[in-house]
């Protein structure tokens, strides 16, 4: 006999809503209707896999279907909200398309937090962080997640130093050079934020104000300059590896 198919599919679309989701009716209108009705041309009786960043994700299925609108009948948890990694990404806001970038693969590869950090090199020190909010959801609607990170407004990188939690670890990219980063991870376990700065670099001032707090760690992420969008993805997988849900 042929195998029972999987309910739902894995093709099954992910949509975020934000509000609290329980079995029953629920109405879809707007942006996330066009997209259900007008690119993945839901019908009825097809299924949505929906996340709340509440409690976890939840499985639809169309019983209405309008030009402009839809109605979900909100049937079973899937599963209950993830547990993510404590990690903060801290990094200075850079240019259009390529903090977009950091945003997404930061929400892919698992952090908590994205803190935009203010440096005096920044180009960008009003990063648009309703837009940034947007990449991230739009990527947790693909990767699977059902946490959305939290992301901060801007600081200043002085009151950053100034307010640091006791108990996080402070992992800066140094390109001046610093422990290797594996290694420096594997020694912290823990609560942990990882500093990139602007596409410049941290000026001298700024690096000796980061080296000489408690909390602060130098590492080194290779033989080659990278750019800050590809220091944020490295220095977060090798976190993931050494100290996240990577690792077993």
């Amino acid at each position: 006999m042929p195998a029972t198919p999987a309910w739902p599919p894995q093709s099954t679309p992910r949509l975020f809503v934000d509000t609290p989701l329980a079995i029953g009716p629920l109405p879809v209108d707007g942006p996330a209707a066009h997209y259900l009705v007008g690119v993945m041309r839901m019908k009825i009786g097809d299924p949505v896999k929906l996340f709340d960043d509440r409690t976890g994700e939840w499985l639809g299925v169309a019983s209405s279907v309008g030009k402009r609108d839809l109605v979900l009948d909100v049937t079973e948890l899937l599963r209950p909200r993830e547990d993510v990694p404590d990690l903060w990404l801290c990094a200075a806001p850079l240019k259009k398309g390529r903090v977009d970038w950091m945003a997404e693969k930061a929400c892919e590869l698992g952090v908590a937090r994205l803190q935009p950090v203010v440096t005096r090199r920044t180009i960008v020190d009003k990063p648009n962080t309703e837009r940034l909010r947007t990449q991230m959801i739009e990527a947790a609607e693909q990767c699977g997640r059902t946490a959305l990170p939290e992301v901060t407004e801007p600081v200043k990188l002085a009151a950053l130093l100034r307010d640091w939690p006791e108990n996080r670890a402070l992992f800066f990219a140094d390109e001046t050079g610093g422990v290797p980063a594996l290694e420096a991870m594997r020694a912290r376990p823990g609560p942990a934020a990882i500093l990139i700065g602007p596409e410049g670099g941290f000026d001298t001032d700024e690096r000796e104000a980061i080296r000489a707090h408690p909390q602060a760690v130098g590492i080194g992420l290779g033989p080659r300059i990278l750019r800050a969008e590809t220091a944020a993805g490295a220095a977060i997988a090798l976190w993931m590896a050494a100290a996240g849900d990577w690792r077993g």
